[in-house]
């Protein structure tokens, strides 16, 4: 963008005053270039020196209170963190899922449990990147989900199928939702849900398997097959039967997360195409000169400016203990939507090396085309602003 170095940084400064977090996430991701995460890519890994980096570094343990040997960060900082390392030509997909899902475990797990797993989160001892709670037959009809956990004595045991379960397979711990109350035992569809906290190691060896599912993004997913599995009582996480609105904690999170990132991508979308056509010369002219060039980016770059602010606001509302649903649907619909958009036109005005691996777009492109889809559709997040928003009369 045209914006000289300076004018850069005090805009940041006046937006959201962390350019300290910036500047110390940037200079880490410096370090891996863009050949580093297209090296990544291609070979299908895992960027595990990198998201070492960042937990050496305190990064992941943003959102873990100092007494535990976090930072003490809220999500105003966490999504900060993570739309940098977007911005920077990565991808916080490899990493996310430990920010949102340690605010599930911060704000709703016990004492016992904050002591005996958030120190070793911090260190980098474990890592908690996955959650469990999307299935086969279900979708994100969340209350209607089929995989069950039934007590017996001092354990409960775990049947049922997930899907689209991501990290698992870099992780240690997983957070799981499951119906521990029979649908049609409950009042509202909404009870009788509990979330467990899943050692995958013990689990892959007594009762859960694990199926990887190739994808068109680098992004690390798989189906899960859970057949008795036990799990300790002590795994439960808050109380019995009011797990759907402890995990909301998490997904709300996720989504303000997500947003960000997605205002990551589109900063750098927007920074490569008004690079690239205002150096490349077609007819003796700049592309850059032409309006037809000139629109598409000036509108992506619009949308991402404003998604941002609405990301800021979910995040505040969110690190402030204030409901933050309809702020934080909206902020990762607005955020999608403005990546998706600088994504194309990024692709489209470097012509065939937008196509070109080299070039990263290609790589960036099918990344951000995943939040159209991924954590929610933007389809249900039009229904639920019209339903919970707007007062309409609810769709599905």
């Amino acid at each position: 963008m045209s914006r000289d170095p300076e004018e850069a940084q005090v805009y940041d400064q006046i937006s959201d005053d962390h350019q300290d977090i910036r500047d110390a996430v940037r200079a880490l991701c410096a370090s891996f270039p863009d050949e580093y995460h297209r090296r990544i890519d291609a070979a299908r890994g895992y960027p595990e020196e990198f998201v070492d980096a960042l937990t050496k570094a305190g990064w992941m343990a943003a959102l873990i209170p100092e007494d535990y040997g976090g930072s003490g960060l809220g999500l105003t900082e966490a999504a900060v963190i993570m739309e940098e390392i977007n911005r920077a030509g990565g991808n916080s997909g490899a990493c996310h899922g430990q920010m949102y899902n340690m605010t599930t475990l911060v704000r709703h797990g016990s004492e016992e449990q904050r002591q005996r797993i958030l120190p070793k989160l911090a260190s980098g001892e474990l890592r908690l990147q996955s959650m469990g709670v999307t299935e086969p037959t279900t979708g994100t009809d969340t209350t209607q989900l089929k995989t069950t956990a039934v007590r017996k004595g001092d354990r409960y045991v775990i049947n049922g199928q997930k899907v689209w379960i991501s990290r698992v397979q870099h992780s240690d711990l997983m957070i799981l939702l499951a119906r521990t109350t029979p649908l049609s035992e409950v009042k509202k569809k909404s009870e009788g849900l509990s979330i467990f906290l899943v050692d995958i190691r013990q689990a892959m060896a007594s009762g859960m398997e694990v199926r990887p599912i190739p994808n068109m993004v680098n992004h690390e997913t798989n189906e899960l097959f859970f057949d008795n599995l036990e799990i300790p009582m002590e795994n439960l996480i808050g109380e019995e039967g009011k797990g759907f609105k402890y995990i909301l904690t998490g997904l709300n999170a996720e989504r303000a997360l997500i947003a960000a990132e997605c205002i990551g991508d589109g900063y750098w979308f927007t920074d490569r195409v008004v690079r690239y056509v205002s150096e490349r010369q077609v007819f003796g002219r700049a592309i850059g000169q032409n309006q037809g060039v000139q629109f598409p980016i000036a509108e992506a770059y619009i949308e991402i400016e404003a998604a941002n602010l609405m990301r800021q606001k979910a995040c505040r509302l969110y690190d402030a203990g204030q409901p933050c649903g309809a702020e934080a649907n909206m902020a990762k619909y607005l955020a999608a939507k403005a990546s998706w958009e600088a994504a194309n036109a990024c692709i489209q005005f470097h012509g065939g090396f937008g196509f070109a691996c080299e070039y990263d777009i290609e790589r960036k492109f099918r990344e951000t085309r995943l939040y159209q889809v991924a954590p929610i559709s933007t389809n249900l997040i039009l229904s639920y602003i019209a339903e919970h928003v707007l007062g309409l009369p609810r769709s599905f």
